[in-house]
């Protein structure tokens, strides 16, 4: 269900038709806010619950050197917002963060079902789907806006999804010798998102004379997604 929680985001992106750059912007942003109340209130709560402050560190700045690392291998534009521009491979380098993110969450899904501590599976399980509904939908909106084919688009991103999907199914396999990978993935995971949300989508949506609106949809986001894990408490 975790993983399937990837393919049910991009469902909305779908149904957008000729989507303005003002409402693409607001979207953006919206999803962005999301991604960083996850992170903030699911993700790194879960890691520290399960390990400390080092875990957390090392986890999340792992995160962020592999996104790094990758955006550098993969050749891509810089944004030009002078020319409406997002540079084609910006999309490539959106699913391939995903997709390598999506393995130690997968892998921490398996290992905690697998784990002999009552509950911790479904706490993590559900802290990454919830998560992934946006990611979904950011690398789906991504793809259309792009000019790729719908049916293709929500193919892509549902292979990020199943990604996950194949590395919990591993996971659940191991033994509780490596329950202490899952906050290394869980903070993993965080990093992952939070470089995505500062590198490319706050930029994307604030280069346009969007700011204000994308601005305020950043943050009903943020408050969107603190509601659904309130609510799930």
């Amino acid at each position: 269900m975790s993983a399937l929680c990837t393919a049910v985001g991009a469902v909305p992106a779908l149904l957008l038709n000729n989507v303005s750059h003002r409402v693409k912007d607001n979207l953006l942003a919206y999803s962005a806010g999301i991604m960083v109340a996850a992170s903030t209130y699911a993700l790194i709560p879960s890691t520290l619950k399960l390990s400390n402050m080092f875990v957390l560190t090392l986890g999340i700045l792992l995160g962020t050197a592999m996104l790094t690392i990758l955006e550098i291998i993969l050749p891509h534009e810089e944004i030009d917002h002078s020319t409406h521009g997002s540079g084609q491979a910006r999309p490539l380098l959106l699913i391939a963060a995903m997709a390598i993110h999506n393995i130690p969450e997968g892998l921490s899904v398996g290992v905690s079902y697998a784990s002999k501590y009552e509950g911790l599976g479904s706490l993590v399980s559900f802290s990454i789907g919830l998560q992934n509904i946006p990611e979904g939908f950011l690398v789906c909106l991504f793809l259309v806006s792009n000019r790729i084919p719908k049916v293709q688009a929500f193919l892509y991103t549902a292979f990020t999804g199943a990604i996950e999907f194949v590395s919990a199914f591993l996971g659940i396999h191991l033994t509780d010798q490596f329950l202490n990978i899952v906050p290394y993935g869980l903070a993993f995971a965080a990093g992952a998102m939070l470089f995505v949300v500062y590198k490319e989508l706050i930029p994307e949506s604030h280069g346009d004379g969007n700011e204000r609106s994308a601005t305020f949809s950043f943050v009903m986001g943020l408050l969107t997604m603190i509601f659904i894990i309130e609510l799930s408490i």
